[in-house]
């Protein structure tokens, strides 16, 4: 039986889940191929914010509400895909998760909680695989950057050298924008559940979503340095995403059969420049903890329009293999990172796994899941640039 949409934004009445819709109203408009709807848990809110986006009124409005066993029944028989940006995903993600695994209906989110990530893979990566259903965490800023750039730094590598990078560097250039109200809701999350049985020791394992496989040591991030790879006197500082980032970037390596190696060794850190200034800067980066403080950024909340064009960032991935090559691949974007370009890759991400059938059921990152064939959606729509930019 052909269902009647291809995907569902579930949360399209919150501040993320509106610039989705924005999006693919923009990209996928009705009748483009592309058969989506507006989710959400009050029908009256999906129509209001149908209307304030210039929808038009015949887009498909259906209510989400995954609290509610028959709506959520009703809502894996009417699509192929959810997307979902209704975060933090341990509090409102688990049955969700577990529908679609049930069901063989595929799933991204955005999400960045790798302790919750690892009891949905413990939980339902089986029923993934027997029904056929795609689960794709973390399509957003974290950790599609990141987990891409690592994969074509790993792909060139390999074409260029025989052998991929045991040592990469993540290395935050620049980034202007703000990081999302449910970036900082999940953190404040994942801190309250850190005192559960077991939650504090996935936190601190960087091969939390690898189950059976430990790596070699990893370094921590956790103090400003000078990082020699990136040139005398330049300091680099903690890079919050990296807990969540680095875990996407070893199961993507645990994913690929470990194509990157089971040596390999990966951490991220952000670049604040040479001297002086730049040792004071990354002290203070390292210091900040606003981000998990009742100061920041809530869920709902989001910056303008102006400065989410006016959003950047640029990141270079350093890697070097057994034999000394090294090779370096810088990822940028063109929108700020935590609402304008992860909106465009969630999007694209979704629409890249329907269209690639040949990726099995099971619970996957994206570079695995999607690869090359997400690079090249990310280049040609969301403002994104992949590109080997010099050897080392």
């Amino acid at each position: 039986m052909t269902k009647p949409f291809d995907l569902v934004v579930h949360g399209a009445t919150g501040f993320t889940g509106r610039l989705v819709v924005e999006y693919l109203l923009q990209r996928y408009p009705q009748g483009s191929g592309l058969r989506w709807a507006m989710g959400g848990r009050s029908a009256e809110k999906l129509a209001a914010v149908r209307d304030e986006l210039g929808a038009p009124a015949d887009t498909p409005l259906v209510v989400t509400d995954t609290g509610n066993p028959a709506s959520l029944q009703a809502l894996m028989g009417s699509t192929r895909l959810v997307l979902t940006t209704v975060g933090p995903y341990q509090l409102y993600g688990n049955e969700l998760v577990a529908a679609c695994a049930n069901a063989g209906v595929d799933y991204v989110d955005l999400c960045g909680e790798p302790a919750w990530m690892r009891r949905m893979i413990d939980a339902h990566e089986a029923q993934a695989k027997a029904s056929g259903a795609r689960i794709v965490f973390s399509c957003g800023f974290d950790s599609i950057p990141f987990d891409l750039g690592v994969y074509l730094l790993q792909t060139e590598m390999q074409a260029r050298f025989g052998q991929p990078a045991s040592r990469v560097r993540g290395r935050v250039r620049k980034m202007k924008g703000t990081f999302s109200g449910g970036t900082a809701a999940s953190l404040k999350a994942t801190l309250a559940a850190a005192s559960e049985p077991g939650v504090l020791d996935l936190l601190r394992d960087p091969f939390a979503l690898t189950p059976g496989f430990t790596g070699p040591r990893q370094p921590s991030g956790s103090k400003p340095m000078v990082d020699d790879a990136l040139g005398a006197d330049i300091w680099v500082a903690p890079f919050v995403m990296a807990a969540i980032n680095t875990r996407n970037v070893h199961r993507s390596n645990f994913l690929l059969g470990h194509a990157y190696g089971q040596d390999f060794v990966y951490d991220e850190m952000l670049v604040t420049g040479p001297g002086a200034k730049g040792e004071a800067f990354a002290n203070a980066v390292a210091s900040d903890k606003s981000l998990g403080s009742d100061s920041g950024p809530k869920p709902g909340e989001g910056p303008s329009r102006e400065e989410r064009e006016a959003g950047h960032y640029d990141v270079l991935f350093v890697g070097e293999d057994a034999a000394g090559h090294r090779l370096r691949v810088a990822v940028t974007g063109d929108r700020d990172p935590g609402y304008g370009s992860t909106s465009k890759m969630i999007s694209e991400a979704a629409v890249c796994l329907l269209e690639n059938r040949s990726t099995p059921g099971g619970i996957w990152t994206t570079a695995p899941a999607l690869g090359q064939a997400l690079i090249e959606r990310l280049r040609a729509n969301a403002g994104l640039t992949f590109a080997v930019e010099a050897n080392g």
